[in-house]
Parts: structure tokens; C-alpha cells; sequence
């Protein structure tokens, strides 16, 4: 069980917020296939207090999508704080603070992991945001491990984080890579270890390096952590928190999906997709997911394209028929493997809020 004060988790594996991913049709099939806590895309703080339409969409949340988590971003403390309100009155069930996106135009503009660079504002943030919430909500903080390696970076670290928890928030997210990192090189789990002892029974979430279910749990197993934030690792893989979980719990791996549940889940995902962005948008705003499904195709090189293709949905439909109808005409599907080119070109990456 993994617990985020008072919300309570039968398994300890979650799924990150992903900007322009983790929208509500991500979310709910992800919960379909085992995961029980999501968060949504982070929001910027100033955004949040204009209510315009657009915010108001994307923050909508449906009804059977609980527990969920509302990241939030922004530089100014007061404005946070405000910004944190109004995600309690939206229904989200977890403040979560974003001390860790690492794009460039955010740390121009004194947010996401620049605030690990000047530890004061940090700290009135998250003073700011659990005396908003009161109590009514659990706060959390998602974390980097530093802006750097050096020593000032980590003193700065373990300032912030030592200081969130003595004002009250419930869970830490910390990622192994440094801000400058960015999401190239690998994620320093040692860190994640070092974190977990130094805090005892405080619930910390590790971040970094989750492709696999059998990354997840060595994750638990070798670092202490008290669950794992699943972000690049979850798109276009909505069984990976299933399989995670029946790992932990028989200690073996299951099968990799057949093409006809990879079908299964691709036409969820576009029924989710129609449902809460209309049919004509569904298809369209699919294709990013297209591209990380096709990593487990045993055609996948053809079947991005395919999916990089598609602009409607008969043509949707058409391509799974093509590619996912008859499973004897391909070769047995094969664990997704870490994607180490992925690892390697993590600029491609970006956690960059919606209208900043």
C-alpha cells in the first residue's frame, strides 16, 4: 500500500503528470489497467486563477477518475497558494507542487526546478500552499535531485525537502536527474536510497528510468522508495502498471500483451479520446500515443508510420484492421524493450505546462 496522508493506495505504482499527455482519456485507461492514482498534466498557477474555458476543460475531472492529483507551477507564492485553492474546489484529491520541470523556457520564467536554486521561495510556496489547502487535501512536492552535482545544489536539496515535510506535506516525488540533466543520462537511484533513509517513515515516490514493470520494482526493492512515479514509461503502455503489480505479487513476469490486447487498448483509448474531445479531434490527438504503442508491435517501424499517418477515424479504424487484426500474420510480440534511445535524445521530452 502506498499512502499519500489520507489517500490510500492498494499498489504503489502511479502515473506521473505528462504535459500533453495525461489528459482525463489517459488517465481513465490507466486506470482500467491497474493504476491507482494519476495525476494530471500541470497547470500554471496564474491559468488556473483566470478560469478561462480552456482551463476549465482541461481541469475538468470525471467522476470515476479518483484519486487524482493537480500539479501545479508558477514563481510566486501568494499566487500558488491561490492557484491551490481553487484545485481543492475543483475536486482534485492531491496538491501536488512542481519544484522539478526542467525546460528552459520555464527556468527563464522562475519556475519548476529554479525554485531548488533559491530555497527561501521554495519554502514560502510550500508554506503557502498547505496553509491554503488546510488540511483538505494532502500537499506533495515533486522534486529533482539538484539543479547540479555539486554542494550547493545538494544542501539546497535536502533544505527544501526537509523543510516541506516540517510544513506538512504528505509525500515527496523526487527524480534521480539533476535540472540541468534535463532527461538525458541515466537516473541516479542511489540518490532515490540516500533520500528514503534520510527521511525514515516519510512516503517518498521515486521518479526516473521507469520503462518497465521490471524497472518499477527493482526500483522499490533496490532504493527503499515507497512507490514509483511512472511518466514516459506509461505512454502508449497503460499494462505496465498491471504487469508491475503482478510482479510484486508472484515475483514473475507476465507475458508481454498479444496484438488483439494492444487492440483492445488502442480502441479504448480512441472511445475515451472521441468521448471527451469529440470524434473528429480523437484520432488526431492520438497519433502521439500512435508512435509509443507501435514500440511494441512486432512490426513497429511501419506501424509508426501508420499511425503518424492517420487523420480521421475510418482511417484509425483502418489501420488497427491492417495492423492489428490478423495476429498470425506477424512474429510473437516481444517485451517492449528500455528504450535507451529514448534515454539518450531525452530533449524530445518536455514537461512544459499548456499556455506558459
Amino acid at each position: 500500500m502506498l499512502r499519500i496522508g489520507t489517500v490510500e493506495l492498494a499498489t504503489p505504482f502511479v502515473q506521473a503528470a505528462l504535459s500533453g499527455y495525461s489528459d482525463a482519456p489517459m488517465r481513465l485507461l490507466a486506470r482500467e489497467y491497474g493504476c491507482p492514482y494519476t495525476l494530471n498534466e500541470v497547470v500554471l498557477d496564474k491559468l488556473v486563477l483566470s478560469g478561462g474555458k480552456k482551463m476549465r476543460r482541461m481541469l475538468a475531472i470525471p467522476p470515476e477518475d479518483h484519486p487524482v492529483g493537480g500539479q501545479l507551477m508558477g514563481s510566486e507564492p501568494s499566487q500558488f497558494a491561490e492557484a491551490a485553492d481553487e484545485m481543492v474546489a475543483a475536486g482534485y484529491d492531491v496538491i501536488d507542487i512542481n519544484f522539478g520541470c526542467p525546460v528552459r523556457k520555464v527556468l527563464g520564467r522562475c519556475r519548476g526546478g529554479f525554485l531548488l536554486s533559491v530555497p527561501d521561495t521554495a519554502r514560502e510556496i510550500v508554506r503557502g500552499v498547505v496553509d491554503a489547502v488546510a488540511g483538505r487535501r494532502p500537499v506533495s512536492v515533486k522534486m529533482r535531485r539538484g539543479m547540479d552535482d555539486d554542494d550547493v545544489s545538494e544542501r539546497n536539496f535536502f533544505s527544501v525537502l526537509d523543510s516541506a515535510l516540517e510544513a506538512g506535506v504528505a509525500a515527496v516525488t523526487v527524480h534521480g536527474r539533476t535540472v540541468k540533466q534535463r532527461y538525458v543520462g541515466p537516473s541516479n537511484w542511489g540518490f532515490l536510497a540516500r533520500v528514503k533513509r534520510h527521511v525514515g517513515d516519510r512516503t517518498i515516490i521515486g521518479s526516473g528510468d521507469l520503462f518497465s514493470a521490471e524497472d518499477c520494482v527493482r526500483m522499490l526493492r533496490e532504493t527503499g522508495v515507497d512507490g514509483c512515479s511512472i511518466a514516459r514509461g506509461a505512454i502508449g503502455n497503460p499494462f505496465i502498471f498491471r504487469e508491475a503489480e503482478s510482479i510484486l505479487r508472484t515475483g514473475e513476469t507476465p507475458p508481454p500483451p498479444s496484438l488483439a490486447l494492444q487492440r483492445r487498448a488502442l480502441e479504448r483509448h480512441f472511445e475515451l479520446m472521441a468521448v471527451h474531445h469529440g470524434e473528429k479531434l480523437a484520432a488526431p490527438l492520438l497519433r502521439k500515443f500512435g508512435v509509443r504503442y507501435s514500440e511494441m508491435h512486432p512490426c513497429h517501424a511501419e506501424v509508426k508510420r501508420a499511425f503518424l499517418a492517420v487523420t480521421n477515424a475510418d482511417e484509425w479504424r483502418a489501420m488497427l484492421d491492417e495492423w492489428y487484426g490478423d495476429e498470425a500474420r506477424y512474429p510473437p510480440v516481444e517485451r517492449r524493450t528500455r528504450p535507451e534511445a529514448l534515454i539518450a535524445a531525452g530533449a524530445s521530452w518536455s514537461c512544459e505546462p499548456a499556455e506558459s
